[in-house]
């Protein structure tokens, strides 16, 4: 045995090729995250457009097979919209048993970036179909109705058109 020789002593720590792997995968990581964040709003927009189609679909097959008018009433300044009977009650939510129908898109974490814009039946706030899916503004037939809506600098509108109440989504 030699008495010269120097104990190894062991060494805690990482080398600079585990750190250097590290943060490549992390890079790659991020790389990926980012992109997907960004689009949330565009994501958001894309399910409020889907979901305002699909309620005021609703409140038209509603009228249709009950008979008696539906309305989709919004406000803007809330970022809200709810469906009403003729009474102008709120109806109950055909899913959410024990609460109305009343969309918030403030409260509603997954549609918060949403924003509603404009909203115009021939200068109303609100569409209401008839027992044939006729749209009205008030009592009058609509003319033309649009809801624009906002999200991380996209928009997108909501198109119900006059006489037979066909509803479609724009650019």
């Amino acid at each position: 045995m030699c008495r010269n020789a120097v104990p190894i002593i062991a060494r805690h720590g990482f080398t600079m090729i585990e750190l250097l792997v590290v943060m490549a995968i992390l890079a790659i990581a991020a790389a990926i995250a980012v992109p997907m964040i960004s689009n949330a709003g565009s994501m958001q927009l894309r399910s409020a457009v889907t979901m305002v189609a699909a309620d005021l679909e609703y409140a038209k097959s509603m009228s249709i097979s009950r008979g008696q008018k539906y309305a989709v009433v919004f406000d803007k300044a809330n970022e809200t919209y709810q469906i009403t009977d003729e009474s102008e009650t709120t109806i109950p939510h055909p899913v959410k048993k024990g609460s109305f129908y009343i969309i918030d898109f403030r409260a509603d974490s997954r549609l918060a970036q949403v924003d509603i814009v404009d909203v115009s039946f021939d200068g109303a706030s609100a569409v209401s179909f008839d027992y044939l899916g006729s749209p009205y503004s008030g009592a009058a037939r609509l003319n033309s109705g649009a809801i624009m809506l906002r999200a991380g600098g996209v928009t997108r509108t909501v198109t119900v058109e006059a006489v037979t109440g066909y509803i479609s989504v724009s650019n």
